[in-house]
């Protein structure tokens, strides 16, 4: 009999073993397809930087040779193989947007196509941010791989019509198509993350690695999309990311299978996302993620032309303006991940800290004089920036374990919503207050904001010291109080906890609460309880 019991028992540690480490290659594989997604999203956010002045510049070479042939039409009489060479030379795209190689000298859109460059680079961020509370609330209902697949396949779409647009009203359209499939990827996708890395230090890990791959799409696209324009055309760009996207999105489909997954059946309901928006304690965060991304959302389509000006920066200086700074932002979610595991009561001071190291940068980049010079202040933005949201994206999780239900889609919807707001505003807000006050204001405004937020953050100061709860799904999941020992520690802890989490309030889910009661009775007093 014994022999069959341990024969038994092995049977099921090795099953149990097995099923854990499935889970972890899964887990993984999450995260890369995650990642992928959102390296994808921020790249063409920024692949059209160097791309769409030029664009702008060639649409209006073609308007205006389409006016001078109508003018010539109507005032004589044009041959036909006169006609067949201005269709196929000046009365398309096709001239300059779709050859293999551009015109070595890069055009530049008058100064009454400024808006028109506005509108179009914020008009991705304007859609997403009107999206987002419907994307949250349904990412709430039908869990997080679904609407990632949503969000992907979307993403494809918009960037294929991007390739072959031939005219400002099919480029708004993508480029607004784009903010959809946004609102769905990144939201999904980082809501993914923390539903399935419960643990504190390895959610802040990899949110970390996402962070890491969020700036590097938005940093190597400029030069990647600049590069590929020149030598192969206006084409090649988006077709190289529809197809990275099409690949991450069957990965997703076969590997995941999101359609025939019923985990969410037995998943708890989410917090409404209007009750989320009025937490003191989510606003306080969500005010910090717009802040410190205003400085980078405003300098984006400003620096360049104040390059131009103060220091006479060439073409491949004003390309490869935000390239250095990938390794301090890298260095940024590193250090803050470290001091994380160590220390992960204070997630409020190092977002702090990172909103004054934003805000000191800030105010440095007018003193500049030369592309070296400018490094320095834009490498310390982005690390500011990686402190700021390394510290802050996980917190958001955590508030919602403290305080809600373990529903993370709405709340990571929140978080979008802050980023969307500082990058919709930027194309169109900054150039009108760099033409009205001056650049140097502009910066000096951006940097006072980011200081003066900082000491806001010690509203969270009490909330990060608590213990993060479990969600409703983990206690169905996992086996109850056993014995008389267990059911009186438990109500015990119970009856005590209700002074311990004075943030809670009667906003703090009672399941939550009550599970977190007990497992501190079960981590603290199971040392001195003989369960034989």
């Amino acid at each position: 009999r014994r022999q069959k019991l341990s024969e038994a028992v092995g049977q099921r540690t090795k099953a149990l073993s097995s099923a854990l480490h499935e889970a972890n290659r899964q887990r993984r594989l999450l995260l890369v397809i995650v990642c992928v997604a959102l390296l994808l999203d921020n790249m063409l956010y920024m692949v059209i930087v160097p791309i769409v002045p030029d664009f702008v510049a060639a649409l209006n070479v073609a308007e205006e040779r389409q006016q001078g042939a109508q003018q010539q039409q109507q005032q004589a009489p044009v041959p036909a193989t006169a006609a067949s060479n201005i269709s196929t030379t000046g009365g398309g795209l096709g001239w300059s947007l779709n050859s293999t190689r551009p015109m070595l000298r890069p055009r530049y859109p008058a100064d009454s196509d400024d808006i028109r460059i506005g509108v179009l680079f914020a008009s991705k961020a304007i859609l997403q941010l009107l999206v987002n509370p419907l994307s949250g609330t349904f990412i709430d209902r039908v869990g997080y791989t679904i609407p990632l697949l949503i969000g992907l396949g979307v993403m494809f779409l918009s960037t294929i019509i991007f390739a072959f647009a031939e005219n400002y009203g099919t480029l708004f359209a993508a480029r607004s198509l784009q903010g959809l499939g946004s609102a769905f990827a990144d939201t999904s996708g980082i809501a993914l993350i923390a539903d399935k890395y419960t643990e504190e230090s390895e959610r802040n890990r990899a949110l970390g690695i996402a962070l890491a791959f969020i700036s590097f799409g938005s940093l190597v696209a400029p030069p990647f999309g600049g590069i590929l324009y020149y030598f192969a055309g206006k084409r090649v760009p988006f077709l190289v990311l529809a197809f990275i996207s099409l690949l991450d999105g069957l990965l997703l489909l076969l590997a995941i299978k999101p359609f025939s997954d019923r985990s969410r059946d037995n998943m708890p309901v989410g917090t409404p996302i209007y009750k989320l928006m009025i937490d003191p304690y989510i606003v306080v965060v969500a005010g910090a993620l717009t802040t410190c991304n205003i400085p980078l959302a405003f300098l984006e389509p400003t620096i360049s032309n104040w390059m131009k000006k103060t220091m006479d920066a060439n073409e491949w200086e004003m390309g490869l303006t935000w390239l250095p700074a990938f390794i301090p932002h890298v260095l940024g979610v590193y250090v803050t991940v470290k001091l994380a595991d160590k220390y992960p009561h204070l997630q409020w001071f190092y977002g702090a800290l990172g909103l004054a190291t934003i805000g000191a940068s800030s105010c440095m980049v007018p003193a500049c004089r030369n592309f070296w010079q400018l490094t320095v202040p834009l490498c310390g933005i982005c690390f500011g920036i990686a402190l700021v949201d390394t510290a802050l994206l996980p917190t958001l999780a955590f508030l919602v374990d403290v305080r809600y239900v373990s529903v993370y889609g709405s709340v990571y919807a929140i978080a979008d919503i802050s980023y969307s707001v500082a990058y919709a505003l930027g194309p169109i807000v900054a150039g009108e207050i760099v033409h009205s006050f001056g650049f140097v204001q502009l910066n000096l405004g951006m940097g006072l904001a980011n200081v003066l937020y900082a000491p806001i953050l010690l509203a969270l100061k009490n909330i990060c010291q608590m213990k993060p709860s479990h969600s409703e799904r983990n206690i169905l999941l996992e086996e109850g109080p056993k014995g008389l020992y267990d059911t009186i520690k438990m109500e015990e802890r119970k009856g005590k906890g209700k002074h311990l989490h004075p943030v809670g309030g009667a906003e703090e889910n009672s399941v939550d609460s009550f599970h977190r009661d007990f497992r501190g009775a079960s981590e603290e007093d199971s040392s001195d309880y003989d369960y034989t």
